[in-house]
């Protein structure tokens, strides 16, 4: 069986929907943190080092690679932008000091809550909206699509 035939048309049409509708919840969640971002001249990728520095602080390098599963190269120009801006601290670890511990500053801290704050209240919305049960489904669907 080819791929073009491995669906039926109402198999398919589901599935479709499913990408519509990720591709329009995404494009709700991030609208605007992206406002927020292009006028700072920032991207998504400075938001999700952000985001996962806020919540690993003192992180090394190499772990906020593991963490967005990222590379080196993906991540160092946007790394340093937030750096040479104020937004990130580097500071060298205490054991070896060729590693670099990252922290949020005061304003790194700051534009972080502005741009994942607004989505934490756009989830609360949602979830409240569709209740408990969804949620979870939806949790579990989000969590076997990160492992495939």
């Amino acid at each position: 069986m080819n791929d073009l035939n491995k669906y039926s048309g109402e198999r398919e049409q589901a599935l479709n929907q499913a990408l519509e509708a990720m591709y329009f919840g995404f494009k709700a969640m991030i609208a605007e943190p992206d406002k927020t971002l292009h006028t700072l001249g920032l991207s998504r990728v400075h938001h999700r080092i952000l985001f996962f520095i806020a919540r690993s602080s003192h992180c090394s390098v190499g772990d906020l690679l593991k963490l967005l599963q990222a590379s080196k190269q993906y991540i160092h120009k946007p790394l340093r932008t937030l750096v040479d801006q104020g937004y990130v601290i580097t500071t060298p670890d205490k054991q070896d000091k060729r590693i670099k511990r990252l922290t949020l500053s005061a304003k790194g801290s700051e534009l972080e809550a502005k741009l994942s704050g607004g989505q934490r209240e756009h989830f609360q919305r949602v979830f409240d909206e569709v209740g408990a049960e969804a949620e979870m489904g939806w949790r579990k669907v989000m969590q076997a699509l990160s492992k495939s």
